[in-house]
């Protein structure tokens, strides 16, 4: 059949392409039940057979799938012309696509990592923990559902107190995994926050402080993807999300969040020098990493970003003019009498700021586009230059809103190439508005950071006044932060002397001796960071509680073991526990086999044992009796969820 098909085919000369059948050309043609080709294709007995099929009322019919199948059969057009157009995919024994069969449907499983502090040297084979690797989307559902609230406490200036109730001003400290953390936040919170700031793990491979810092990239990626979806969902519709990163993840990140926020709402990219450039280095550098990158972005195409309030000072407007009687010259501009002053008829001095007192101004960059006076001076004024000398000065009257009668311009000098206007001081407002910088020189502070909250945290803390620059910017008076990557709680501690409201989320069991401690030392009125600044004399107060964990303590038993005879204990707890995956088949755990496994290898087993839908308890399970959820705290949680 392939050689009498091919044969026959090859007669005709529009189906052949350099030696070879067009494939794509017969498949078209079979498609539209191309006449020349039908006729051609009955003219062979065999062919006919096999491709078409006689009806009872002598009725011929062209089996077009079959005859279609054949064709994209490898076997009949090995070396065919268009062969680099073939489709590559799944597919079926019949050599349908999967994605073609509607009766298939391509499930993906949710993936994501944990972030895992205080590795040993003997965990370090693990380079990636993953979350859930197979979940079906109903679990993914009840996993990522509200979950319970417990252990909450107040802290205010007369120290710790219960909680009574949850309102709507209080500040928010939540110890648990964070992606669990900012899915329970979405109800009370989405479209609510202002400002997130989050100084993630930089994957650098050096684990410096707690944080497994160093996963595949992919892993990376997905760990930041799954939680960046859902912070968007919490920003109001004027905030903003603030990314700070070294340069090992700069260009995957940006293009991470490209993805999620869009590229459009992408507003800029600060450089912010964190090392001065000439400190000493250790000789295994290959070079001196001395800046970071806070990535900026919004959910809002119509957002603008913030400009910087400049007061007008007296003291820029520095200039006095004294005028010959009579100009050299007076010409008629837009209807404007423009008077003509050579050099030599005009006097200029310069003295201490004043009413009356011009500022001079450089005719170069956007103000020759975006400023009246600059748009004249290009428009007019600028031909001018080589009709008369340098130096020559223009009065235009009716322009500006300083209140003089005239504004002073002036053709370059010196073989400068921009001319200058004078303008005094507007009398409409008292401040201009400046586009923020995209770089930072951040060195001092960063210099001084160990001594800020009265909390030692090692290559972790941001120093207050920088993380001040981006509430100054993007924040007012009780909005919202978010950072739920809170280590020494920078943020916070900065938001709280702010009279911002926040919410911290760390997962890392030195949230309370750190994070909560610093908050504390806040309340009581430390003077460190910016505390002077503000005129910071303490006071307000905040809520701490946590996830209320379930499987959770097993596998903090687990992360905390440190030795083999331990973790075979747990083991052996594993097996009678009700938080098991089903797809883990107990009996095939054998003592003597996970005996033989290294202590890093011992851990990973017992996580993968768990049910990852059983770490937390949901709140839909709240009024479970087994797991032992206080009255007071269903209160506060249903409180938490506006369900009161």
């Amino acid at each position: 059949m392939k050689a009498e098909l091919s044969n026959l085919l090859m007669n005709v000369e529009e189906f052949v392409v350099n030696g070879s059948l067009n494939k794509n050309k017969l498949s078209e043609l079979a498609r539209k039940y191309d006449a020349k080709l039908l006729n051609l294709l009955m003219k062979e007995e065999n062919v006919k057979k096999h491709f078409f099929t006689t009806l009872e009322d002598g009725v011929i019919v062209f089996k077009k799938d079959v005859f279609l199948q054949f064709l994209n059969n490898k076997e009949f057009l090995p070396d065919s012309y268009t062969a680099y157009k073939t489709k590559i995919g799944l597919g079926t024994d019949n050599g349908d696509y999967i994605s073609e069969n509607n009766n298939i449907v391509l499930n993906f499983p949710y993936k994501d990592c944990i972030l895992e502090g205080g590795q040993t040297k003997e965990d370090t084979k693990r380079q990636e923990v993953f979350f859930n690797k197979t979940l079906a989307p109903n679990e993914i559902n009840r996993l990522l559902d509200n979950k319970v609230l417990t252990n909450f406490k107040r802290y205010n200036k007369d120290g710790e107190h219960e909680v009574e109730n949850i309102e709507d001003t209080d500040n928010l400290i939540i110890k648990g995994n964070n992606l669990i953390a900012l899915h329970s936040l979405k109800k009370r919170y989405a479209g609510k926050v202002k400002l997130i700031y989050i100084d993630p793990p930089y994957n650098t491979g050096s684990d410096s402080f707690g944080y497994n810092d160093s996963f595949k990239r992919s892993t990376w990626l997905i760990f930041m993807k799954n939680r960046l979806e859902v912070a968007k969902s919490l920003l109001s519709s004027e905030g903003v999300i603030i990314v700070q990163i070294s340069f090992h993840e700069f260009p995957y990140l940006r293009i991470l969040m490209d993805e999620i926020f869009s590229e459009q709402n992408h507003k800029m990219d600060v450089n912010v020098l964190v090392r001065h450039p000439e400190r000493s280095l250790t000789t295994d550098k290959e070079f001196n990493d001395v800046v970071e990158y806070a990535l900026v972005y919004t959910d809002n195409l119509n957002y603008k970003l913030p400009k910087k309030k400049i007061a007008k000072t007296i003291d820029d407007y520095q200039y006095d003019f004294k005028f010959s009687e009579t100009p050299y010259e007076t010409i008629d501009i837009e209807g404007k009498k423009v008077n003509i002053y050579l050099p030599d008829m005009v006097n200029i001095s310069k003295t201490k700021g004043h009413e009356g007192g011009r500022k001079s101004i450089s005719v170069r960059g956007s103000i020759r586009e975006k400023n009246s006076s600059g748009r004249f001076y290009v428009s007019h004024l600028e031909k001018m230059i080589g009709v008369y000398p340098e130096g020559t000065i223009f009065t235009v009257p009716d322009m500006g809103d300083d209140g003089l009668p005239f504004r002073v311009f002036e053709l370059p000098k010196n073989n400068n190439k921009n001319g200058f206007y004078y303008q005094g001081k507007p009398l409409n407002s008292d401040y201009t508005f400046i586009p923020y910088p995209n770089y930072l020189d951040c060195v001092a502070q960063y210099n001084m950071v160990n001594e800020e909250g009265e909390v030692s945290f090692r290559n972790g803390k941001k120093p207050e006044s920088y993380i001040q620059h981006y509430l100054n910017i993007f924040t007012k008076e009780n909005d919202i932060v978010l950072d739920y990557h809170l280590g020494s709680g920078t943020t916070a501690a900065v938001a709280h002397k702010m009279n911002r409201r926040y919410i911290g989320i760390e997962q890392m069991d030195y949230i309370e001796a750190i994070s909560v401690e610093r908050l504390k030392n806040v309340i009581s009125g430390e003077q460190g960071g910016i505390s002077k600044d503000v005129e910071w004399q303490g006071g307000g107060s905040f809520v701490y509680c946590e996830l209320k964990n379930d499987a959770q303590d097993f596998l903090n038993k687990v992360y905390n073991s440190s030795t083999s005879e331990e973790l075979l204990n747990l083991l052996e707890q594993a097996k009678k526990s009700s938080f098991l995956s089903y797809r883990v088949e107990v009996k095939k755990l054998k003592k003597e086999e996970f005996s033989q496994l290294s202590l890093g290898e011992q851990k990973h087993l017992l996580e993968e044992l768990i049910d990852q839908n059983n770490l937390y308890v949901n709140y839909s399970d709240i009024d479970d009796t087994d797991n032992n959820v206080l009255d007071n705290e269903k209160e506060l949680n249903r409180q938490f969820y506006k369900e009161v």
